[in-house]
Formats: C-alpha cells, sequence, structure tokens
C-alpha cells in the first residue's frame, strides 16, 4: 500500500481542527493542522518521507486581511493542491481557487465523506 494522502487542515478552532483530523486519521489519512494560514505557510513542503499535501480543507474564517496572499504562497508551497472551502452559512464565499465549497451548517461525518471523494485513499 502507498503512503496515506496528506491533507493541510486550517481551521482556526482548535476543538474543530482536532475532531476531524482525528476522525480523517481513523480513517487512513495523514493530516497536518494549522489554525490560520500563516502557520501553515511555515511548514515545510511535505514532500518525502510523507508525501506531498493533496487537498486543503480551509475554513472561510481563516481568510480575513491579505490572506489570500498567503493561501497562494501556501498552495505555491505545496504543489497547488486543490482546496476544500469550507464556507458561511448565509454569505457568498469570497472569490478563490475553491475545487469545492461547502457551507455550513455541516456534519463531521459529511465532511468526511466529501474528503474521501476529492482524495481517495490508496488500494490495499
Amino acid at each position: 500500500m502507498g503512503l496515506p494522502p496528506v491533507i493541510l487542515l486550517v481551521l482556526p478552532d482548535h476543538w474543530a481542527r482536532a475532531l476531524l483530523r482525528a476522525e480523517l486519521i481513523e480513517r487512513g489519512y495523514d493530516t497536518v493542522g494549522a489554525p490560520d494560514l500563516r502557520t501553515a505557510f511555515r511548514f515545510p513542503s511535505l514532500g518525502e518521507p510523507r508525501g506531498p499535501v493533496r487537498l486543503v480543507v480551509l475554513d472561510e474564517a481563516a481568510l480575513d486581511g491579505d490572506e489570500h496572499r498567503v493561501l497562494d504562497l501556501v498552495l505555491s508551497e505545496h504543489g497547488r493542491p486543490p482546496v476544500l472551502l469550507l464556507a458561511r452559512a448565509f454569505q457568498e464565499p469570497s472569490p478563490g481557487p475553491w475545487a469545492r465549497v461547502v457551507r455550513r451548517p455541516f456534519a463531521l461525518g459529511e465532511l468526511v465523506a466529501i474528503v474521501e471523494k476529492m482524495v481517495p485513499l490508496p488500494r490495499s
């Protein structure tokens, strides 16, 4: 079996990030988490031995100020993986490189199922 896909989580809420990370690890994914894009940018391009970041899950709350510029730097650092945006319930999401947008409210299982469709696990 190959390396598990690496998912980068950028969610300001510690518990939401921890719960999603735990569930993805349980399903077989390798995950790293950050509370904001500036922290995510400090992660080196993972490459060996973990493999490249295959998906960025981004909470829209992490996009205040000039964070779109920082997002571009993060995506460049990791080979431009697709971005799953977790959007606010009643506002149009800001324009961006979103491969998919999920609006609140959503269940944890629903979010994990979307990740599994976007980045399938390698077959054993």
